[in-house]
């Protein structure tokens, strides 16, 4: 919706552009004492040089800054290619790149189709690439980067956990759950998608959260009151449409929601409801896939050493919250789930001076902040010989004789 992009997207995009700016500054290399007698060691942080990136449909304009900032602040040079889906916004980004005063050459963005990627992945003259997109994607990249052992970033897919302890105000946990589920119709991989609420607050927190659920405006994007628009394509809606069809056969409680809908004079429109599952089974696969769309599947839990383990029971490790009043358990869950980013008491925010990226097949490597310099350079060792001597103390440990 267009208050999505004009009040978040945009504006944290541009905050991240002014923080790589700035950080730029910083990044000298690091100088060391006399670890070998005789010897100085200086590490030097240089540019790795060619950088293909590659960023994905859901929030086309903010991603690829998140791509372009670090790189360019840290010397590369860019190969930008937004999804074919998404490609107006990042050519606009170009445009302005070119009226600030970023040379030609130096950014440069291609819009084509499927097999640039690869040719992106696999050429020698390119010295990384940077893939946001889902982890299918990421394995593709890394398997064409592998003849070249060229250095791979990835942000990938996620089903983030959203823990509800019975202690947490179930008012706030609600909130949290819809705003966090259904941001950008779901299309968000750090999206709210798994909600663990424990058994004693079950039925409150599910009265809580359908009712503000079935209160989401679904409609025209460009309308102020739009809370959700549609999704991005009709291959993707049919999709999601997949992943509810299968989970209601294997027996899943299709609460609210679960199929297309239409919005007035947008009848071919991409609108899918709001949708919540109920699923305690934690191996089905609505629990374990990500659907990527306006789906939040809902799941009881007993103890504390249970959740977690349900939480960390994916392939993805991207984000996660936990929602209590009880700060050792918060410190407790916020040490034990396996996943790059775990929010207490909140869902979503993130700030350009904290990193963002994740564990296991949601990919490797950070995201903003001062860490993600480490994937766009590379570092170098220099020693510096003191003493002027022709031959060297160490010599005779190799050629001749002890002095």
């Amino acid at each position: 919706p267009i208050k999505l992009a004009r009040d978040s997207d945009v504006p944290f995009a541009i905050d991240n552009l002014h923080f790589f700016a700035g950080a730029a500054r910083y990044l000298a290399g690091t100088a060391s004492s006399e670890y070998t007698g005789g010897h100085t060691s200086i590490i030097r942080r240089e540019p790795i040089g060619v950088v293909a990136s590659l960023a994905p449909w859901n929030y086309p304009f903010m991603m690829a800054a998140w791509k372009i900032g670090p790189a360019l602040a840290a010397g590369n040079t860019v190969v930008l290619k937004p999804s074919v889906e998404t490609p107006l916004s990042t050519l606009k980004l170009g445009e302005l790149a070119l009226e600030a005063g970023i040379p030609a050459g130096v950014l440069n963005i291609i819009t084509s189709g499927p097999g640039v990627a690869q040719a992106l992945g696999s050429h020698r003259d390119v010295s990384m690439v940077s893939v946001t997109g889902s982890t299918e994607s990421g394995k593709h990249i890394m398997r064409a980067a592998a003849d070249t052992i060229k250095h791979v970033h990835l942000e990938l897919g996620g089903k983030a956990p959203f823990i509800v302890y019975e202690d947490a105000d179930i008012e706030a946990a609600a909130n949290g759950a819809v705003v966090g589920g259904y941001v950008n119709c779901g299309q968000d991989c750090t999206a709210a998608t798994r909600v663990y609420v424990q058994d004693s607050i079950y039925d409150a927190f599910l009265d809580s959260f359908l009712s503000k659920v079935k209160q989401i405006r679904v409609g025209n994007p460009a309308h102020e009151s739009t809370d959700m628009g549609p999704l991005i394509s009709a291959s993707q809606r049919a999709t999601v449409e997949g992943f509810v069809e299968r989970a209601l056969r294997a027996g899943a409680n299709i609460v609210t929601g679960g199929k297309r809908t239409t919005v007035a004079g947008l009848e071919k429109g991409f609108f899918f409801e709001p949708t919540v599952i109920a699923e305690d089974r934690n191996r089905a696969e609505i629990v374990q896939s990500e659907v990527f769309g306006p789906v939040v599947v809902v799941s009881r839990f007993k103890t504390e050493e249970e959740v977690l383990k349900k939480a960390n029971d994916v392939v993805y490790g991207l984000a996660s919250s936990v929602w209590t009043k009880d700060i050792f358990k918060a410190m407790h869950a916020s040490k034990t789930l396996q996943f790059g980013t775990v929010w207490i008491n909140d869902h979503l925010p993130l700030a350009s001076e904290m990193p963002h990226g994740g564990y296991k097949e949601s990919g490797i490597g950070k995201d903003m902040s001062m860490y993600s310099f480490d994937e766009y350079t590379q570092i170098k060792h220099v020693m510096i010989e003191l003493g002027g001597d022709a031959r060297k103390g160490w010599h005779y440990t190799i050629f001749g004789d002890a002095e």
